[in-house]
């Protein structure tokens, strides 16, 4: 299976779309998460600089995963 890259504007809409399937208001998730309203409009919007730590709280709020898989150690080398 091929490596999908997701972009800001990818996480913007996944939450969106969370957001409105679980019928919050873009407050009522800001509450939920624990972060600001306008953290929320931004994430939303797909801002580059948006926090990690502060995304991953909303994504959790929001019942979603988020993996990463990392690359395959090369032979003979190891990554610290």
């Amino acid at each position: 299976m091929p490596a999908r890259t997701i972009t800001p504007t990818d996480i913007g809409n996944i939450v969106r779309s969370a957001r409105k399937a679980a019928g919050l208001r873009q407050f009522e998730l800001a509450g939920a998460a624990g972060v600001g309203v306008r953290f929320i409009v931004d994430l939303e919007a797909g801002k580059p600089t948006a926090q990690m730590g502060k995304a991953l709280q909303v994504l959790r709020a929001l019942g979603c995963t988020f993996d990463i898989t990392p690359p395959p150690e090369p032979q003979g080398k190891r990554i610290s």
